[in-house]
């Protein structure tokens, strides 16, 4: 009975708190439904504000819009306006056109016409010049009693000594021409190459002399029955010459290696004392291995002094060689140094490499050292070993090019070939025999001789330089000039020379009288 009033309690307090607890559900409720009428009456608002603000933005765009589009409406309808004048504008230059085009057309129906008339008239006039012309030619038959065909022959004889005058003045013409632009400048760079470079030059012959200190060493040279004399020329190649001159003994060859050998072999014999046939081919032996080692320093001596460097110790030992090599009594070593200085004086000149141009000028007679051991001429010897052993192009060609047809796209080899002509006529360089200067003399004059018109030709200058006498009845100015052409490529085409050969065709007059 105690546990009733403590349940009702209980009971009662439970309805009281769900009573309480929906009450403030319901204010809750309530005042919820009052946020959520204010929040929507607020977004009302602002939607009818927003939907304002879009109306008027439309509004602006569209008032915008329009404005851009009658600007761009007033551009379209302007340049419609601008084509619409340059169309009418083309149209009145189409109706000018067309009405120009309309005259000429009436002028050149008028020309046509025109030209019909006068096509008439000469056809009419030819006809009356051709009778003319038969009848004018009849009469000059008649007068000059000439046949069609002599006539013709006389005209063309006519024609032939024009044409002679007229090909004589173009050829001095174009002479003098040629000569006022390269000639001046190819001396200036060939003179101030030679005045740079001087070399003294010494003939070479073909015997050496070695001084034996009595005559009594001569019959020790000789030996018993001459068995040393002969061991001697044996060992050496060379012919040893021993005759009544006092003091001294001669050794005589045409190769100067082993004329030099057998000098310096003879004269360590005769400081030695023992000559005998086994003491000569000891020292001819040892002479040998000292003049290879000499000729390599040599070789090596003549790149130094042209400045060269790189070469192949073949190369030196060839280059050495030529120290003891002459051509026309010219010491070709020397020459080749000479030459290897004027192409590069020549090549500084005119902006070329110079160091190139010095290789080729010194290794272009290599061929000559060696051109007793193989088959052809030196320049094709000199380019086959320079190739072999690695030179430039440039090199091979100057070797290979500089005694036969040049070309032109290699320049060094031009150089080379003018270097080494200048070298080789320079006076005091080379010597001719007697009969081979007068033989080259007689040809010159002969040749020249041999021309119409020309009365005598006189060679001057060791054969540099021929004077020609033209007679001045047969001949004209024009005419000397075709002469002295048609001399110089006869020159060319029939003879063989070093350098250049001048030209030079006189007319001669001769006037005489007797006063009585």
């Amino acid at each position: 009975m105690d546990y009733v009033p403590v349940v009702i309690a209980a009971v009662a307090a439970a309805v009281l708190t769900f009573i309480v607890v929906k009450l403030i559900d319901n204010l809750r409720q309530t005042d919820a439904r009052q946020r959520a009428s204010q929040l929507l009456e607020r977004a009302t608002q602002e939607i009818e504000n927003r939907k304002k603000e879009a109306e008027l933005s439309a509004k602006e765009r569209a008032i915008q819009l329009k404005s851009e589009g009658e600007r761009e409406l007033n551009v379209v309808r302007q340049e419609l306006h601008e084509r619409d004048r340059s169309l009418d504008k083309r149209q009145d230059a189409l109706d000018q056109q067309l009405d120009q085009v309309r005259k000429q057309e009436k002028m050149v129906e008028n020309n046509q016409r025109k030209l019909a008339d006068r096509v008439e008239e000469t056809n009419r006039k030819n006809e009356e010049l051709n009778k003319a012309l038969d009848i004018q030619r009849q009469t000059l038959h008649q007068i000059s009693g000439l046949s069609k065909d002599e006539a013709t022959r006389r005209l063309l004889d006519t024609l032939e000594a024009e044409l002679q005058h007229e090909a004589g003045a173009l050829i001095t013409k174009h002479e003098r021409r040629v000569s006022e632009t390269c000639e001046e400048k190819s001396r200036e760079i060939l003179v101030t190459a030679l005045q740079r470079y001087a070399a003294p030059h010494t003939a070479e012959t073909t015997t050496s002399t070695v001084d034996i200190p009595n005559d009594d060493m001569k019959g020790r040279i000789i030996g018993r029955e001459g068995r040393n004399i002969r061991a001697f020329e044996k060992a050496t190649g060379v012919d040893v010459i021993i005759d009544d001159t006092p003091g001294v003994v001669i050794v005589s060859g045409f190769d100067m290696v082993r004329r030099e050998v057998a000098r310096i072999s003879l004269n360590k014999l005769i400081a030695d004392g023992r000559i005998h046939p086994t003491r000569i081919e000891e020292i001819v032996a040892e002479t040998q291995k000292e003049l290879e080692a000499h000729l390599q320093k040599l070789g090596e001596e003549a790149s130094q002094e042209a400045d060269v460097s790189g070469l192949h110790p073949k190369i030196i030992h060839l280059l050495g060689r030529l120290r003891f090599r002459t051509s026309y009594s010219q010491n070709v070593l020397r020459h080749s140094i000479e030459v290897a200085f004027l192409t590069g004086m020549m090549a500084e000149e005119i902006g070329l490499d110079v160091r190139l141009a010095r290789r080729c000028g010194l290794l272009h007679d290599i061929g000559k050292a060696a051109d007793h051991e193989a088959e052809g001429g030196h320049p094709k010897i000199g380019a086959d070993i320079l190739k072999r052993h690695g030179e430039r192009p440039e090199v091979v060609h100057a070797a290979l090019g500089h005694h036969d047809d040049l070309r032109i796209d290699n320049p060094y080899t031009v150089l080379v070939a003018a270097a080494d002509a200048c070298s080789a006529s320079r006076p005091g360089a080379r010597r001719e025999s007697l009969e081979r200067y007068i033989k080259r003399m007689e040809e010159l004059e002969t040749i020249a001789c041999g021309f119409p018109g020309v009365e005598h030709a006189f060679a001057i200058q060791a054969g540099r330089e021929l004077r020609v006498l033209a007679s001045a009845k047969d001949t004209t100015d024009a005419s000397a000039a075709k002469i002295c052409h048609d001399i110089a490529k006869a020159f060319e085409e029939q003879l063989t020379y070093p350098g250049e050969i001048k030209v030079t065709v006189l007319r001669e007059a001769r006037f005489s009288d007797v006063a009585r």
